[in-house]
């Protein structure tokens, strides 16, 4: 039995000469709907790329503002229609850097921002009726203000404050009490003062008020650290004691690491030296005198001598002779002249009869001496000297099992330690120099973390992030959802099996059973092929079979359903 069926032009011959818009119009609804979503997800990416390539360079417009006047300032730049963000951690605020200096002065010309403190701008809003207490209160307040922003100015320093005790002055108290301040230090993160910058602004703050005192300014920093100690603490030393104590024991650590670090090898020793100094200052005066002795003369300070007629001489009369005009005999001194050959002057002017009276005063040997002891003396050393023990060789060349230092090396470390810190046995110095593990061995190198998890590279990954993800999901839309729908309007939609089968083949199965022969003919509508077109005659054919093959490869089941159909019918 032969079936004969019309065959059906080409399948893509419907829309071969249709428009691109006219193709879209025939595509399926869920065709129509993926490429619309595709179509607007690539707009949105495409804006914002061009959105994030266009970001402003922020600049920072006010850092460190407190949040009263933070709020403020953001308030303003609201008003002014200026945008705004905040660095991260909200220390800052940032605006475009083009509208940096005039979102300044915009914001100066409204008095932001006020900043936490008041100076002597209180003075000139002074209300009618103002009571003397109330002017008294406004100038100590911007007299505060005034100190606080001259301390500010400080590199240092990021925030102050500063309280005056100013006690009222009167006539009828004798003895007037003295003003004290006290200042409050806010540093920044890793910032220190030193002792002259202390005194600096100790100095400031008593100088700018009458009759105040170097003695009587505090100055406390965010931490509740005293840093103008102007008496003793409770070891009984001042500031610059205890920094002269820790620098002198600081100084003995570092001689002992030099000295060890290159024999056991750097962080393989610790050592804590405690230095005991005797700041006390003493003075001692002594006068010595010296004794008249010997055979070095002795140095004649005055000598007075007086003679007068004695009374045997007047009684004596007659014409004076030789011996009455003879000189007296000069006196001899006791320390010069030789023992047992000294005749008194009493006896010399008895017998002369003249009365003779002498006085010599002698220097006396006095030395003074002034004794004052220096200061910082060192009374005692004690020195703790821990060394790690020595990590042996394994036979692969990395270090192994730990073993402790020999006898014979613990000594000459001992003895080092003992040079280096000058050891004294008569001042009770005491070294102690121990040999054990560390917890964490020294050639153990500390965990470092992963690379994903460094913040550096975290941070990285954050500002890259938007650029990789842009063009991954625009290819994800583009081979999601573009090109199905551009594949479909590019190929012609697949005709219905049925009607092709009914139209486009024909299925003849031969008498007595077999292979079903299949004959492909043209339909009976279509124009007659001439004679002289065999060549395109053939080429339809050849069409039509591939346009079979797909059919069947597209959906095998129901061509082979109506094969069987056909081969179960009679001949």
């Amino acid at each position: 039995m032969n079936t004969r069926l019309p065959t059906a032009p080409p399948a893509d011959a419907a829309l071969a000469g249709a428009s691109p818009l006219q193709r879209l119009q025939a595509l399926p609804q869920r065709s129509k709907i993926g490429l619309s979503l595709a179509t607007l997800a690539l707009t949105a990416l495409i804006a914002w790329g061009v959105s994030a390539g266009r970001e402003p360079d922020w600049k920072i417009l006010y850092a460190s503002l407190p949040d009263k006047d933070g709020g403020a300032v953001i308030a303003a730049l609201d008003q002014l229609n200026v945008p705004h963000r905040f660095s991260d951690g909200g220390a800052a605020i940032l605006v475009p850097a083009d509208r940096v200096h005039d979102a300044r002065l915009k914001l100066a010309s409204q008095g932001l921002p006020k900043g936490g403190t008041v100076g002597f701008e209180l003075m000139e809003n002074q209300k009618f009726g103002t009571t003397q207490f109330q002017e008294r209160l406004n100038f100590q307040r911007g007299l505060e203000g005034e100190l606080a922003r001259s301390i500010m100015a400080l590199q240092a320093v990021q925030a102050a404050r500063v309280h005056l005790a100013l006690p009222t002055q009167t006539a009828f108290l004798r003895e007037q009490q003295k003003p004290s301040a006290s200042v409050l230090l806010t540093l920044y993160g890793g910032r220190t003062l030193d002792r002259s910058q202390v005194a600096g602004i100790v100095h400031l703050v008593a100088s700018s008020v009458p009759d105040m005192q170097t003695k009587a300014v505090s100055v406390v920093d965010q931490n509740g650290n005293l840093l103008s100690q102007s008496g003793e603490n409770v070891a009984g030393l001042d500031a610059p004691q205890l920094q002269y104590v820790r620098q002198a024991e600081q100084s003995l650590q570092q001689r002992i690491l030099s000295i060890l670090e290159p024999i056991v090898g750097a962080g393989n020793v610790r050592a804590q030296v405690t230095a005991d100094i005797d700041f006390s200052q003493s003075e001692s005066t002594a006068e010595t005198y010296a004794p008249n002795q010997g055979s070095a003369p002795a140095t004649v300070r005055s000598q007075h001598l007086s003679e007068a007629p004695g009374g045997a001489a007047a009684a004596g009369g007659g014409s004076p002779g030789a011996l009455s005009n003879q000189p007296p005999a000069t006196p001899t001194s006791p320390v010069n002249g030789a023992p047992g050959a000294i005749t008194p002057p009493s006896a010399a002017g008895a017998a002369a009869g003249v009365k003779r009276d002498a006085v010599t005063n002698y220097e006396v040997d006095r030395t003074v001496k002034v004794v004052r002891n220096a200061t910082g003396n060192v009374r005692r050393l004690s020195a703790a000297v821990l060394v790690n023990h020595l990590a042996l060789l394994g036979p692969d060349g990395k270090p192994g099992k730990l073993a402790a230092l020999p006898a014979a090396q613990m000594e000459q470390i001992n003895a080092l330690v003992r040079e280096a810190i000058g050891f004294s046995k008569d001042r009770g110095d005491s070294v102690q120099v121990v040999n054990a593990p560390f917890t964490v061995p020294a050639g153990e190198a500390a965990p470092q973390l992963p690379l994903w998890r460094q913040p550096e590279m975290q941070e990285l990954a954050r500002s890259l992030a938007p650029w990789i993800a842009l063009p991954f999901l625009a290819l994800v839309v583009i081979f999601g959802l573009v090109r199905p729908a551009m594949r479909a309007v590019r190929q012609p939609q697949a005709p219905r099996l049925a009607a092709t089968v009914q139209d486009a083949i024909e299925l003849g199965v031969p008498a007595g059973g077999g292979a079903p022969k299949i004959r492909v003919e043209p339909d009976a509508d279509a124009p007659a092929l001439l004679p002289t077109a065999q060549a395109a005659k053939q080429q339809a054919r050849s069409s039509q079979l591939d346009n079979i093959r797909q059919i069947a490869k597209q959906d095998p089941a129901t061509v082979a359903n109506v094969v069987r159909n056909w081969a179960s019918q009679p001949s």
